[in-house]
């Protein structure tokens, strides 16, 4: 039987791809700030969202990424406006560099004038909350494939060229499906090969790059250095590598990918939890804030 790894080599993509109260903390010197992806917590915040982030911010973290941008009925974010958006980050002592935005649900070709439209929502928005980064977060099933993704490397330039303009830039978030073999290619290598790296950057999710690229992270900073702005600290659990689980708790090193922070560009790093909840989303995010703050920044 042959082996993941086998098959890989068999397609070319690897070698395609190598082309290319608080928990109390000591007071690490670190180079970034102790970020946080909010969906991780939606559901907290979707009940108590003042308080949820009032205790995020005694956990130790100092930035978010926040979630969703829908604009019209529910008032942009969370049911804020951006100006009270923001007042609300100020009250908790939080700041919020990147956001991830609806960006996808306009992918479709008949829907290219109402992208341009949301874009510059999205500008108004993040301007206001004092992001640097709009980031596109996802691609619909029926997207994946080698036409679409050379049709989103062309979207992603047309809208990071529009976001640059207004002051802002454009990240894009990958997941596994990027990596998928399609007759020995695979799209992740189109989004970097085809876009512009003046107009758009990476945000790279370390636990869907260990889980499916075909190389570690580490070959993809090294194939377009100073490229990935943004990384998300996301481990994997010991016993199912399909669930997510607390950093520190899991089977990615991040300290050994994290060495190279420099060659990849980072300039945030964003615990982020989407699933695998033991006890609960706000217990996990704490022990996380603990794990990064204590051990993983120092080391760095």
């Amino acid at each position: 039987m042959s082996t993941r790894r086998t098959f890989l080599k068999q397609s070319g993509i690897i070698s395609a791809a190598m082309a290319i109260p608080a928990i109390p903390f000591a007071a690490p010197k670190a180079k970034f700030k102790v970020g946080l992806q909010l969906y991780t917590i939606r559901e907290a915040m979707e009940k108590d969202l003042r308080g949820t982030l009032t205790s995020v911010a005694g956990y130790g973290y100092q930035e978010v990424e926040t979630y969703g941008f829908n604009y019209g009925s529910n008032k942009y974010y969370w049911g804020l406006e951006p100006k009270q958006a923001k007042q609300l980050m100020d009250d908790c002592n939080l700041t919020t560099p990147a956001g991830h935005y609806d960006l996808d649900k306009f992918f479709a070709k008949d829907k290219k004038d109402a992208l341009t439209k949301y874009v510059d929502q999205c500008i108004e928005g993040a301007t206001i909350m004092k992001q640097d980064y709009i980031v596109w977060p996802w691609l619909a099933p029926e997207y994946r494939n080698m036409d679409e993704f050379k049709r989103l490397a062309s979207t992603l330039n047309t809208i990071g060229e529009q976001i640059k303009k207004g002051g802002l830039k454009l990240a894009y978030h990958n997941h596994d499906f990027e990596f998928i073999n399609h007759d020995g290619k695979i799209g992740y290598n189109t989004i970097l090969d085809e876009t512009d790296p003046a107009l758009v950057k990476l945000e790279m999710d370390l636990y869907w790059t260990s889980h499916s690229s075909p190389v570690a992270p580490v070959e993809w900073f090294k194939k377009q250095p100073g490229r990935f702005a943004i990384l998300h600290i996301k481990d994997m659990d010991k016993t199912d590598r399909e669930l997510h689980t607390t950093v520190g708790d899991g089977t990615i090193d991040f300290k050994t990918i994290l060495k190279d922070h420099q060659l990849a560009g980072a300039k945030h790093l964003f615990v982020e939890q989407g699933n695998n909840y033991i006890p609960d989303a706000m217990s996990n995010v704490k022990r996380s804030a603990a794990y990064v703050k204590n051990n993983l920044y120092p080391s760095i």
